[in-house]
């Protein structure tokens, strides 16, 4: 778009345009490809109800971490980088921070995050608690997205243990 504000030509700008509107359709084909996918797969439904769930996160979850349902809490917050890693020598003790995984899970769980410490109760109550206790923000949010993946993780292993799958 900005390159498109920078155009003078008309040709150019409605080569632009057409350029543009060909790329939205086709990640809109994307997208429903994706969903029909999920559809058809065990367990995704489930995770949905959670408030700051939608469907870039279902999907991304699904391409990004198929080992979503299979694994503990520990280890899924540590393979998408969530869980806080010691930083300590000898007597010294560092802070604990957040690093390694996939940060293209992180990215998504951040924005869902955000949602749903305005809308979902129990998340926004844990997000102002850790905010009560002196927390930073940053660090209370990082909670929040590793509290969800959790919670999605337990829903997705739990839909299929009740549906009978592997």
């Amino acid at each position: 778009m900005q390159r498109l504000r920078r155009l003078v030509d008309p040709d150019l700008i409605a080569m632009k345009q057409r350029h543009i509107a060909q790329l939205s359709d086709d990640l809109k084909q994307l997208d429903k490809a994706i969903a029909e996918q999920l559809e058809g797969q065990p367990g995704w439904k489930n995770i949905g109800t959670l408030k700051g769930v939608g469907p870039i996160l279902i999907s991304t979850l699904a391409c990004e971490l198929p080992e979503l349902g299979s694994l503990g809490s520990k280890a899924i917050a540590s393979l998408a980088g969530l869980a806080p890693m010691n930083r300590e020598s000898g007597t010294w003790q560092g802070q604990r921070r957040i690093s390694g995984g996939r940060a293209v899970v992180r990215e998504a769980l951040y924005m869902a995050a955000l949602t749903a410490i305005r809308y979902e109760p129990g998340l926004r109550a844990f997000y102002a608690g850790l905010k009560a206790k002196g927390k930073a923000s940053k660090v209370a949010l990082v909670a929040v997205m590793r509290k969800m993946l959790v919670i999605l993780n337990a829903r997705k292993r739990d839909a299929e243990v009740a549906l009978g799958c592997p």
